[in-house]
């Protein structure tokens, strides 16, 4: 049997089948500009990152000094007149004037040189780890950036849906004022004015999110400043419309609620590249108190001369001279000097220890909150996609039906639709913050950048 259409109920169908063909024709104007999806907008702003290249050019110049130090200091040549008489200024006249060359050679003590050049060597390794930490950070930072602009974009459409409807009631709310049907009154119409006023702010709010998220993502997008630099406009892009399911490494360690073992996190953290970094800052320190104890040994020199000397008055030929020695310093007063340079390397390398556990211990701590959040955005999320969204769904249809059917109540329809509406955006914003914990976990035990935003097949897609 099928039921007669009131004219206010056929006008809600109408309404209905213009904002699905709205949303369609939007869908293809979407699929008509550049869209960007996550991984691409992380590596291009891992390309277009100034620290990486100014921390690659830091690399070599700390490997060339590296090569430097490992070389002897410059022999020193001496050039000068000796006993030359000041009353005549005459070469040969006294048999002590002679012309002097020299050369000396420099040895540092002990194997200082050797050590020197280890330890700018173990320096210039730090360098590929920090470049891996700073693009697993700048996966993390224009991930969540990425992810906020979605946010705003798809928050953006499910209000931009609802308006339609919304205007649709307000037009079939007046029309049916006018013509006297139904129980329509007055301050229905009000109240439908003045939630499409209010749909309308919120729109401009979210549009503002919106453009502040996409103009720092084109910040990191803006290549202007390195030599390879594109000119094409950073700002000119648009984002796919689906939501990346990121890919949760070390999944087992969230299956438990109770607090995992910190043996188990400290092996897990161990391969970290910010962590590796520090391991070579600590060696870097340990091969400074070698260094420093290689000033206990003597500095060595050797140096060897000529002097040649002129005939005499008479025409007498006279013999040169050469000379040759060595020189040592005698470290005997180590007490203010060596004993104190090695104290401080030993301080300064339990100091860059403790850097290690600080960072150690933040990754920890950063690892038990997100566990935490990640649990209850997980129970959220089935909350809402179990019970909630369809239960909203099913609360706004029948206060639709009722109004159509003449027994229902135009303000109960209007509080069930944005009832509704926010629930999709408060299940949107679940979901949208769930894959920026995961982002924050996966830097956590990432121990490469690319690890960081893999996403999970979805059934029926090849890895």
């Amino acid at each position: 049997m099928i039921k007669h259409l009131t004219p206010l109920s056929f006008g809600l169908c109408f309404g209905l089948f213009l904002t699905i063909s709205g949303a369609q024709a939007s869908d293809s104007t979407a699929q008509g500009s550049r869209l960007l999806d996550l991984p691409m907008v992380v590596t291009a702003a891992q390309s277009n990152d100034p620290w990486l290249v100014g921390n690659k050019h830091m690399q070599e110049s700390v490997l060339s000094l590296s090569v430097a130090a490992g070389a002897l200091p410059d022999p020193k040549v001496s050039l000068g007149l000796a006993n030359l008489p000041l009353n005549s200024f005459n070469f040969g006249q006294e048999a002590m004037t002679q012309a002097k060359v020299g050369i000396s050679q420099a040895f540092p003590p002990g194997d200082t040189l050797a050590i020197r050049q280890r330890q700018l060597e173990v320096r210039g390794s730090q360098f590929p780890h920090q470049r891996q930490d700073r693009k697993a950070k700048i996966a993390v930072t224009v991930g969540q950036l990425w992810l906020e602009a979605y946010k705003a974009q798809e928050s953006i459409a499910i209000i931009e849906k609802n308006r339609a409807l919304f205007e649709q009631l307000a037009d079939v709310a007046q029309s049916s004022y006018a013509a006297a049907l139904g129980k329509t009154r007055q301050q229905d119409i009000i109240r439908a004015q003045l939630e499409l006023i209010r749909l309308d702010d919120r729109l401009t709010r979210i549009h503002q999110r919106q453009d502040m998220a996409r103009q720092q993502l084109g910040e990191w997008l803006n290549g202007y400043f390195l030599d390879n630099a594109s000119q094409e406009p950073a700002a000119d892009f648009s984002l796919t419309q689906k939501l990346p399911d990121l890919r949760l490494l070390n999944l087992h360690l969230y299956a438990s609620p109770g607090q995992t073992s910190l043996d188990i996190l400290f092996e897990k953290l161990s391969g970290h590249p910010a962590v590796l970094a520090l391991d070579q800052k600590i060696q870097t320190s340990k091969l400074s108190i070698d260094l420093a104890q290689q000033k206990y040994k003597p500095a060595w020199g050797v140096n060897a001369g000529y002097g040649y000397r002129s005939s005499d008055p008479l025409g007498r030929g006279r013999s040169d001279f050469m000379s040759v020695g060595v020189t040592f310093s005698v470290p005997l007063f180590t007490a203010n000097r060596q004993d104190k340079e090695v104290q401080s390397a030993r301080s300064l390398t339990s100091a860059v220890k403790t850097e290690k556990w600080q960072l150690m211990r933040k990754l920890m701590a950063s690892f038990e909150t997100t566990k935490a959040q990640l649990l209850r955005l997980d129970q959220r999320r089935h909350l809402y996609q179990s019970q909630l969204l369809p239960q909203m769904h099913e609360q706004a249809e029948a206060s639709l039906s009722a109004y159509t059917h003449d027994d229902g109540d135009f303000a109960e329809v209007v509080r069930a639709r944005i009832a509704e509406m926010d629930t999709e955006i408060d299940a949107l914003k679940i979901n949208v913050d769930r894959q920026k914990t995961i982002l924050q976990i996966n830097y956590i035990f990432m121990t490469q950048p690319a690890e960081i935003i893999v996403s999970t097949p979805r059934l029926g897609e090849s890895k």
